[in-house]
């Protein structure tokens, strides 16, 4: 897949006889929505356009209130996944002043059709775009017909009787509610990241765990112990219990850490990429009384992942 951010370095190495299906969106999180928008523009590889997906270089909504924001997936997540299923191209408009107040009939003529090289142009129903988000999806079809593109709406897809949506996620991701989360995504919440060295505290309780700094832009969930599946830089699937948080028993920082317990899982990983599919929240993070009955939790906790891996092999 190959990654643009201007108009001038698209042409000049897609070239002038390129012809792009192209999908619009914010595509944070890249959930089940969006990925029916995906499937539309790479079903038309077959007429020879190539996929193209549209989107921002940081959260739009950052630039309106000054104020980070988070993110369901960064950058690297969502070009490595983007490429993963066979997206030709990701462009990533940049987003300051002159963009954000482009006029919306010129940005879908000059941008789109003529930059871009648009032949077909997908979007959900709510698509806004350009200088006050006076752009729809009205607009695109009203000027298909000069510029001879075709316009696909893609329909909400709905989990629970509820219209997925990016905003939907975070608010179930902040309640810790996994489940959801992993049903409109249509796969875990992950972070990732290089393995670390820790405090030593694990090798001395008989829970060593991998710890790593998630991407300080990426959106955590409450802080507390979750049941986790492990993805190793080599291919490898574990399972593990992540405990996310500052831990309030051993340490008085604030500074929070990703830790993991991996099953039956012995290796030297450290300097390793490793990525945590996060399924299940066990229970909040907690300070103990002393070591000893920190000690007594994470035994419960390390019990209840062998009850789960149980069970899973049972359906």
């Amino acid at each position: 897949m190959q990654v643009f951010s201007g108009i001038e370095e698209f042409n000049a190495h897609a070239g002038d006889d390129v012809r792009t299906a192209i999908a619009i969106g914010k595509f944070d999180g890249i959930h089940l929505g969006h990925e029916k928008l995906l499937r539309e523009i790479m079903a038309h590889k077959d007429t020879g356009l190539r996929s193209l997906v549209f989107t921002f270089e940081r959260p739009v909504s950052e630039y309106f209130t000054g104020k980070k924001t988070g993110v369901l997936a960064t950058g690297d997540e969502k070009r490595d996944y983007l490429e993963s299923l066979g997206i030709d191209y990701l462009y990533l408009l940049p987003v300051n002043r002159e963009t954000m107040s482009y006029d919306p009939r010129l940005f879908i003529s000059r941008m789109l059709s003529e930059g871009l090289h648009a032949g077909l142009i997908a979007a959900g129903s709510d698509l806004s775009f350009g200088d006050r988000g006076a752009g729809d999806m009205a607009l695109l079809k009203e000027m298909s017909r000069e510029l001879g593109y075709e316009t696909v709406e893609i329909e909400k897809v709905r989990y629970r009787d509820r219209d997925i949506s990016s905003t939907l996620i975070r608010q179930a991701l902040a309640e810790g509610d996994m489940e959801s989360v992993t049903g409109m995504l249509g796969r875990p919440y992950t972070l990732e990241g290089t393995v670390v060295t820790g405090a030593g505290l694990g090798h001395t309780i008989d829970m060593p765990t991998a710890n790593i700094m998630p991407d300080t832009e990426k959106l955590l969930p409450p802080y507390g112990v979750y049941l986790a599946e492990v993805c190793t830089d080599d291919g490898r699937k574990l399972h593990g219990i992540t405990n996310i948080g500052v831990k309030p028993t051993v340490s008085d920082e604030d500074r929070v850490s990703v830790e993991t317990y991996i099953h039956e899982f012995t290796d030297d990983i450290y300097g390793a990429h490793i990525r945590l599919g996060l399924t299940h929240f066990m229970r909040p993070e907690k300070k103990f009384a002393n070591l000893d009955e920190l000690k007594k939790q994470l035994r419960l906790d390390k019990m209840n992942l062998i009850v789960s891996l149980d069970k899973t092999e049972q359906i």
